[in-house]
Order: C-alpha cells, then structure tokens, then sequence
C-alpha cells in the first residue's frame, strides 16, 4: 500500500475513533439520570467485547465441532463463578481432548 492510499485511509481512521471518544462528552453534559439509560451504558462494553469474541471463538479451532465443545464448557465454567484463568484452561482442555478424539 502505498502513501497516497494509507493516508486517507489513516485520517478516516482518526476521525472516527476521536468522534467516537469525543462525542458522548458532548452530548452528555449533565450526569445521566435515568436508570435505564445507565443500565444500557453498563452493559455497552461485554456486549462489544462479545460480539468482537463470538465469531473468532468459532473459528480458533481445528473445527467448529471442538469450537463449540470449548465454548459450552468455558459457559458452564463461567456460569459456576470460576475465576478466567481455570474457564480458559478448562475450555482448552476441552478443545483439545476433543480434537484427538476426532483424530482416532
């Protein structure tokens, strides 16, 4: 790529990220009162972050099968108050043993 391409790209780039930090400070002068608009922000972020992991999860694997497998484990995992580190070491092992299991 060269520079006459990149730097458009670069400055959408900068102006969409310094809008989006920029205009919730804009728009929200005065504290947020309403109890379910603050519950709506709360929640803003796991949902991103889900919607940005969800897809790769499916993907990581050798195949969709053993991606779900790890998945559903690192839910229940989750769901028994498990701290991240044991989920994610329970749902790899879950990957993995699943992934010799198909091999035999």
């Amino acid at each position: 790529m060269d520079v006459k391409t990149f730097l458009p790209y670069l400055l959408v780039m900068v102006a969409v990220t310094y809008l989006i930090r920029v205009l919730p400070y804009v728009f929200m002068r005065k504290e947020v009162k309403s109890e379910f608009l603050k519950s709506f922000l709360g929640y803003v972020p796991y949902t991103v972050l889900a919607a940005m992991t969800f897809p790769v999860i499916l993907d990581a694997t050798g195949s969709p099968l053993s991606a779900g497998i790890g998945f559903v484990v690192a839910v229940v995992a989750a769901y028994f108050n498990l701290k991240l580190l044991p989920v994610a070491l329970l749902s790899c092992l879950a990957v993995l043993v699943t992934e010799l299991l198909m091999l035999l």
